[in-house]
């Protein structure tokens, strides 16, 4: 068996136009009408929209190699970063600020060129205490398979098994150098298949010690902002890659012990991105509705304690809220947790659910109303 590294046709990709041609442009279409939709919001919805949407795009890639973001630290790290004027900000771990960095500078600088120092100040923003959990890597700069080759493994120790191997370390310079070349080169055909081929490509060279999937996926976005022309992103791709996880890693893995034919890929990646584009006529939706929330209650006196638990609320509070969840989210007593609740319930935004004491919880009011509106 060869992986596709290995045949001598490497890296000339090819596909059936016959099998893509009507995915391709029902999914274009579906992407133009979306642009459209979003660019005729509001500055502020639109603005509501992008942070929702950067925000999941940056947890869900990272949830996909199994590390887990605190959403709100990623949100405020974001809205820093584009001077977005938002309400309940809170700080942000160097980690965080690492990954928003790297998926704002792929999808906000899209136009600049991808090289070389680019790559490896994206890495560095990954890594930024040098290691990748406690084992220390090599830190922007191509991995060097000390430890042995580049491979993708699953089961126990003694009883792995090699889902793909990576070309050796002394190739990938080489490698490299012709992937950055071909990305900033014309592509003769819809660039939505090179944003997808760039992902391919890159998670097959597997350049670095870790952080692959992630960089390819920044790729693949950078590609796919370039196409649109634009940089405010209105849907996640990340996100609907971790919904597919487990087919993300069988299509990957069919393709790399496969030919160079990619169209089953191409397939594959373009019924992601029209899912995405579908999550992201819901988010819409949401946005819409948090955006009327606020102007009803623009006027109300909260403090910013306030305001951090009804944005959480807006943007999906897991489980039942009580004093005690919002004591230690705000990291205040129970009793000003209390007093906050309370304040809302007379202003007519939180009701008190449950039969009382340890079993009282609070909800936001009138949101299916909202919903319905929207």
């Amino acid at each position: 068996m060869l992986y596709i590294h290995q045949q001598a046709e490497w890296p000339h990709f090819t596909w059936r136009e016959d099998a893509i041609a009507v995915p391709l442009a029902a999914v274009r279409h579906r992407q133009g009408r979306l642009i459209g939709r979003m660019e005729a919001l509001g500055f502020d919805l639109r603005t509501e929209a992008m942070l929702s949407t950067l925000t999941e795009d940056v947890v869900k890639s990272s949830e996909i190699e199994g590390e887990d973001l605190d959403t709100l630290q990623v949100r405020s790290s974001i809205a820093r970063r584009l001077g977005m004027e938002i309400k309940g900000l809170i700080p942000s771990d160097r980690n965080v600020d690492g990954v928003v960095e790297l998926m704002l500078d792929a999808t906000q600088n899209y136009a600049a060129p991808l090289t070389e120092d680019r790559l490896f100040g994206w890495h560095a923003s990954l890594f930024p205490t040098g290691r990748s959990g406690l084992q220390r890597i090599t830190v922007a700069g191509w991995r060097d398979d000390a430890d042995g080759p580049m491979q993708v493994v699953s089961g126990p120790i003694g009883r792995e098994k090699v889902h793909y191997e990576a070309p050796a370390a002394g190739r990938v310079a080489e490698e490299m150098a012709g992937f950055i070349a071909w990305f900033e080169s014309p592509f003769a055909h819809d660039p939505v298949l090179k944003a997808a081929l760039a992902h391919l490509w890159f998670v097959t060279i597997h350049p670095f010690e870790d952080g692959n999937g992630r960089i390819a996926r920044a790729i693949a976005d950078m590609a796919l902002a370039r196409s649109e022309g634009v940089t405010e992103r209105f849907y996640s791709m990340s996100s609907e890659i971790r919904q597919r996880r487990s087919g993300y890693y069988d299509v990957l893995e069919h393709t790399q012990k496969g030919s160079l034919d990619a169209t089953g890929w191409l397939l594959w990646f373009l019924e992601c991105l029209d899912g995405a584009i579908s999550r992201a006529e819901a988010v819409l939706g949401d946005v819409m509705v948090k955006a009327a929330f606020w102007e009803r209650h623009k006027a109300d006196p909260l403090n910013e304690r306030q305001r951090i638990m009804l944005n959480r609320l807006l943007d999906g509070f897991e489980g039942k809220l009580n004093t005690s969840k919002w004591a230690k989210i705000t990291k205040s007593s129970q009793d000003t947790a209390l007093r906050d609740i309370e304040g809302l319930i007379g202003l007519g935004i939180l009701v008190k659910e449950g039969a009382g004491g340890r079993s009282t919880s609070y909800a936001l009011t009138g949101l299916g109303d909202q919903a319905a509106n929207s």
